[in-house]
């Protein structure tokens, strides 16, 4: 899994949050919603202290990442959080992992 996240996403996160040294935006799949590949489905964010770290990225200083519990929510999909200036928020796009394999 692979994980972006864009310029202005960042932007965005670096704004709206405050982290503390050797804290991370973690990323998860929650219950209600949708998402281009999960109905039912959507993805949440929280400020909180990586553990077990299935994907990360490290952007401007911040840490964003996804932990291997929630891998049966982004089996098979990289995760691209962008920016939606209307809605003044992250959006989130799965695309296909080339190099999944069932």
């Amino acid at each position: 899994m692979k994980l972006t996240v864009t310029p202005r996403a960042q932007e965005w996160f670096k704004q709206e949050l405050q982290l503390e040294p050797e804290m991370g935006i973690r990323f998860y799949g929650k219950v209600y919603g949708s998402t281009n590949v999960h109905e039912g489905f959507s993805v949440g964010m929280s400020v909180d202290t990586p553990e077990k770290p299935l994907a990360q990225t490290k952007v401007g200083g911040l840490m964003y990442y996804v932990e291997e519990n929630d891998d049966w929510f982004f089996t098979g999909y990289d995760l691209v959080v962008d920016y939606d200036e209307k809605l003044d928020e992250p959006t989130y796009l799965f695309e296909k992992n080339s190099d999944f394999k069932q």
